[in-house]
């Protein structure tokens, strides 16, 4: 079998590369990246679509087919054509619950069908800016690109990143925007419901700490430079047809469970993970629980890292993350009827197969911040501050998944974790997409968008990130027909009008059921 990875670069192309050259690169052919080439095709332009890994979809077709909507009412545009394509693969209006492979095939045919080459294994080295503006992009195997905008689709934000502009990481202190669900956050969910003891050696502080456990107390509604973890989503099946046994991993260090085998034995009898079906007899299969699939604390270099130094917290990943299933089978710490059950499921053989059946894409849930002139914070969320320039609506609960564990009174506790509802569905600024006046001016950020670190946990949804890269497309083709105007001045009632027509929702109507969770299920995504 196949390991996944993150890096791993096209040939070296050499200095006799061809340049590629079209009226916009976008860079990262994950869903959002996908959305932005089809909406500048409708528009006219030319598009260069490139890709740092080797597959199309990101996340969405990387196992998260449980689709996190919030409220499908304010899914429009793009987004919403791609959900209904898919439930023209199983035969229903649209399809919010779907295969991994299926999507990944769903939106490989979209591209084929609008003429746009996804230029797989380019990650980005650096960016040339003349005159305030990106001229040329260049990749770690020699090839460049040139255009006259610019897209930067990915996770990470590494071309806002490149190119100078603006960004942060982490978490914001609540003074800095007048927040109450920022910084540093202790609470009851995926929390320790009995005490568990922090120590190598039980009761011995001189011992030290367990692996994944930091020395010092939180201070709460502070700053850091946390992030909130990352795992995997695992698609698995019951399927005797197709189930594959989950590997052992590579590397496989028992001490990393040791946590998970004290709370075990502490009396916690429930299941430490969560299942949510999709089609297929499949799962997409998230965290759950104080001890589960998030790596808490060891992604922090993430967001900044080089792609070598990703590559190796990407295997770090893995290893946690397929250990912990082979810890689920195997380990005599865990009750016999729940290894029983955990060897009943497997890795869906039909999918990524070229990964040995493991998803190819970590869970990025988020990494760069850009810091425009306009920040999306959770005032704007929960509908206090309305913003007139809208491009799009997010409905998620603003949602943290857990960033450290510390230790208080000799016992062990999460940090970071916040699920808060929302009134209803609100309206996302243009401005959050474009960079600082003065920085930048053809370029667009869609998903890494300036935003809090707590309003961003509302954001970071795979059907927003979609809307949000049309209005980025959008904005492109607006701002080259005028005579390649700066993205910051493209006027809001020629973008407004472009989006209507592409059947974006830019307006809530309160009449509607505001809804929060996927059709009620549980949040925490």
């Amino acid at each position: 079998m196949s390991s996944p990875y993150y890096f791993k670069p096209a040939a070296d192309v050499g200095a006799d590369h061809p340049v590629l050259e079209a009226d916009l690169c976008i860079y990262n052919a994950n869903a959002a990246g996908v959305a932005a080439a089809v909406q500048a095709k409708r528009d006219g332009l030319s598009v260069v679509l490139v890709n740092p890994g080797w597959h199309v979809g990101g996340l969405t077709s990387g196992g998260l087919g449980f689709t996190d909507f919030g409220n499908k009412a304010a899914v429009g545009g793009i987004s919403l054509e791609f959900y209904k394509r898919l439930g023209q693969h199983y035969g229903n209006e649209a399809e919010w619950r779907f295969e991994p492979g299926v999507a990944e095939k769903t939106l490989d045919a979209w591209l084929s069908e609008i003429g746009v080459t996804v230029h797989h294994g380019h990650y980005l080295e650096s960016a040339v800016v003349e005159n305030g503006r990106i001229s040329e992009i260049c990749f770690t195997h020699g090839a460049r690109a040139r255009a006259k905008y610019f897209i930067d689709a990915s996770y990470e934000g590494d071309l806002l990143a490149a190119a100078g502009v603006d960004f942060t990481t982490g978490r914001e202190a609540n003074a800095t925007y007048g927040e109450t669900l920022n910084g540093q956050q202790v609470r009851e969910k995926h929390q320790f419901n009995f005490p568990v003891d922090p120590y190598v050696v039980p009761g011995d502080p001189a011992s030290g700490l367990l692996p994944g456990i930091e020395p010092g107390l939180p201070e709460i509604g502070a700053g850091d430079h946390r992030v909130q973890a990352y795992n995997f989503r695992v698609c698995m099946t019951q399927r005797e047809d197709i189930r594959v046994p989950f590997p052992k991993p590579a590397v496989y260090d028992r001490s990393r469970y040791e946590l998970l085998a004290r709370y075990i034995a502490a009396g916690w009898d429930q299941m430490f993970w969560k299942f949510d079906m999709i089609r297929g007899l499949k799962t997409d299969t998230n965290n759950h629980g104080a001890v589960s699939s998030d790596f808490i604390g060891e992604n922090y270099a993430w967001p900044s890292a080089s792609h070598a130094e990703r590559e190796k917290i990407f295997q770090a990943h893995v290893n946690y993350h397929q250990g912990l299933w082979w810890f689920y089978r195997t380990d005599p710490a865990v009750p016999a009827d729940v290894q029983a059950k955990v060897n009943t499921w497997g890795l869906a053989g039909d999918e990524f197969a070229d990964t040995g059946h493991w998803p190819n894409q970590l869970y990025v849930r988020e990494a760069r911040r850009m810091k425009a002139d306009f920040v999306m914070t959770e005032q704007h969320c929960l509908s206090k501050i309305l913003v007139d320039d809208v491009i799009g609506l997010a409905a998620y609960t603003m949602d943290s998944h857990n960033c450290r564990r510390f230790v208080k009174d000799g016992r062990v506790f999460n940090e970071g974790d916040v699920q808060v509802h929302l009134p209803k569905p609100y309206g996302i600024s243009y401005r959050t997409i474009t960079p600082k006046r003065g920085q930048a001016a053809n370029l667009l950020v869609p998903v890494c968008l300036s935003s809090s670190h707590i309003a961003y946990g509302s954001i970071r949804m795979e059907p927003v990130f979609m809307v949000l890269a049309q209005a980025a497309a959008t904005a492109a083709g607006v701002a080259l027909k005028q005579g390649n105007l700066a993205v910051q001045d493209v006027p809001y009632a020629d973008l407004r009008a472009g989006l209507e027509k592409g059947n974006q929702v830019l307006v809530w109507n309160d009449a509607l059921p505001h809804g929060n969770g996927n059709d009620n299920s549980p949040i925490g995504r």
